[in-house]
């Protein structure tokens, strides 16, 4: 806990000589007291003389990040890393008003940074991977008009041909009844496939892809299933239009 007694001796020795860097130590003090107010104050007298203290900047750039005042934080941390790209703090400063402000990839990248610098910091590698998990929630589970895995294993149902025979239900082409597997038919496979990947997994071509490294010894099915996909996003695309 900050020393009320360290506080009051630092601010003597400023107010007796206003061009001393002791306002960077002052400042610190008053940040670390949850005085941000006078944290920025000091800091910004001193840095009117001394605009180069890159430490006092840092300091004043993280209280303005406690008082919300961000873009000001912003534009302090930035100016410190024009001078020093590789100040630690000023990176995980500037990373953090980066999250604050909506900017996920710009924070994933400012922490990326930081973490190349401290690369056995476990706080660093921790939110790292927690911001890679949320960019990947955050990508539209239909790219490009494709089809997800969950929206393929719908559509794989809702064109499948209807039952020969009095028995009702529907059936697969018979290329893709006599899919080799023992896992079953690709009606059985497609829904395991769809519950064991992520809703925004890769899509059609990427399923073909998967399927034909799986299934290397039968390309003819592979070939049958790439048609019957692009079939499928061919009626999407009526139903759309």
């Amino acid at each position: 806990m900050p020393d009320p007694s360290r506080i009051e001796e630092l601010r003597r020795r400023v107010q007796r000589d206003p061009a001393s860097i002791a306002f960077a130590q002052l400042g610190e003090e008053h940040r670390r007291a949850g005085q941000f107010d006078e944290a920025v104050a000091v800091c910004r007298s001193g840095l009117d003389i001394h605009p180069g203290y890159l430490s006092a900047r840092v300091t004043c750039a993280r209280a303005l990040v406690e008082l919300d005042r961000l873009d000001e934080a912003r534009t302090e941390f930035q100016t410190v890393l024009a001078s020093a790209p590789d100040n630690l703090a000023a990176l995980r400063g500037l990373a953090e008003v980066h999250h604050r402000l909506g900017a996920v990839d710009d924070a994933l990248a400012m922490f990326r940074r930081a973490l190349r610098l401290a690369p056995n910091d476990p706080d660093l590698d921790r939110t790292v991977n927690d911001l890679l998990r949320k960019a990947a929630q955050a990508k539209p589970a239909e790219p490009d008009g494709l089809l997800s895995l969950d929206d393929l294993a719908r559509e794989l149902d809702r064109h499948a041909l209807p039952a020969e025979g009095p028995s009702s239900g529907r059936r697969l082409p018979k290329a893709l009844e006599d899919w080799p597997s023992e896992a079953g038919p690709v009606a059985a496979t497609a829904p395991r496939f769809a519950a064991a990947a992520p809703s925004n997994a890769p899509v059609a071509s990427d399923v073909a892809r998967t399927l034909e490294a799986a299934r290397a010894r039968d390309l003819a099915t592979l070939a049958a299933l790439e048609g019957w996909l692009a079939a499928i996003h061919g009626a999407r695309a009526e139903r759309r239009a």
